[in-house]
């Protein structure tokens, strides 16, 4: 192995660049060169990479996004797309592939490993998805801004005894809610692997606090239940409190990463390069236990994963 790229995949998080960074450097201190590979698999199919150097990564441990950028490629996704990033791989002489993404991602990584160019995956996603992580680069500092604008909302929700509807990301996990919801206070907390009754678990429970002196509510409700502009106007319909929707959308994939997105982000940029510097392919770096392993790609795709339900039960506990 003498030459490796890496590439940014799917939605950006922060903790990207802390990861690109790492490989970068850990690239270049075991003696590989380091492309950097630019707008993901597109890049890779049309060759739109640069060659990288231990100053080319110089000051973007704390920038949000990713200076590789990202874009979804469903041409790679076809036979002829993947023989486009492969004829390239070979005719630029590259050994091995670093891929930072999701699971879509590590799909292609696999792909593409099956094909005779060794890859390994970094997790990086704000959802916490991952079935064969614990923790996802992004997600940390997800979580912060959602508490940083909810704490910001409350104020005027305060203000003037209003319900906030808040709808965070997470089309199909819960995580950000679940966190930031016990985070914020939140009264209600509706995420996408939890049945919900609107009556029970939203208006009952807004009743409920009335009646031991509260006057105004946060609901934070993950992207993949959605309506909550219609949850808002039904609020105010049955209770006659004021009610407002904010859906704070990608304003959650960005700004600086917090410590833990950076030292995670640069944990498993080095666990990646160690293990292509072996000739290891069709692994996908993970955190699990505080640990940074690595598993088997197609062992991580078919693995699950499943939200902590008695964190969801204490939540609702301690938030009336």
């Amino acid at each position: 192995m003498k030459k490796i790229g890496v590439l940014t995949s799917g939605g950006d998080a922060p903790g990207m660049n802390a990861a690109v960074r790492a490989v970068v450097r850990a690239g270049c201190e075991n003696g590989l060169k380091v492309v950097g590979i630019k707008r993901g698999y597109n890049g890779l199919m049309y060759g739109d990479f640069y060659e990288m150097n231990l100053r080319s990564v110089s000051n973007i441990i704390n920038r949000g996004g990713t200076i590789l950028y990202s874009a979804r490629s469903p041409e790679f996704k076809t036979e002829e797309g993947m023989q486009k990033a492969i004829d390239v791989c070979k005719s630029e002489g590259i050994d091995g592939v670093v891929v930072i993404g999701g699971d879509g991602s590590f799909r292609g990584a696999r792909d593409l490993s099956l094909r005779g160019i060794p890859c390994v995956g970094i997790p990086g996603t704000i959802d916490n998805d991952i079935a064969c992580c614990d923790y996802t680069i992004g997600y940390d500092t997800a979580m912060n801004t959602v508490m940083e604008m909810v704490d910001r909302l409350r104020d005027t929700t305060e203000s003037h005894d209003r319900c906030s509807v808040v709808e965070v990301m997470g089309r199909r996990a819960g995580y950000i809610a679940l966190n930031a919801g016990i985070a914020c206070g939140a009264t209600t907390i509706l995420i996408p692997e939890v049945e919900f009754d609107f009556e029970r678990d939203v208006i009952d429970r807004m009743r409920r606090t009335q009646q031991t002196g509260k006057r105004h509510f946060i609901i934070i409700v993950a992207e993949g239940i959605g309506g909550v502009s219609e949850m808002a106007k039904k609020i105010e319909e049955v209770t006659g409190i004021e009610s407002r929707a904010t859906i704070l959308g990608h304003v959650q994939r960005g700004g600086c990463p917090t410590v833990r997105d950076r030292v995670v982000g640069s944990l498993m940029g080095c666990k990646a390069v160690e293990l292509l510097k072996q000739g290891i392919g069709n692994r996908v770096v993970a955190m699990r236990k505080d640990e940074i392993v690595d598993f088997d790609i197609f062992e991580a795709l078919n693995m699950s994963k499943s939200i902590d339900l008695e964190l969801y039960r204490l939540a609702h506990e301690i938030s009336i």
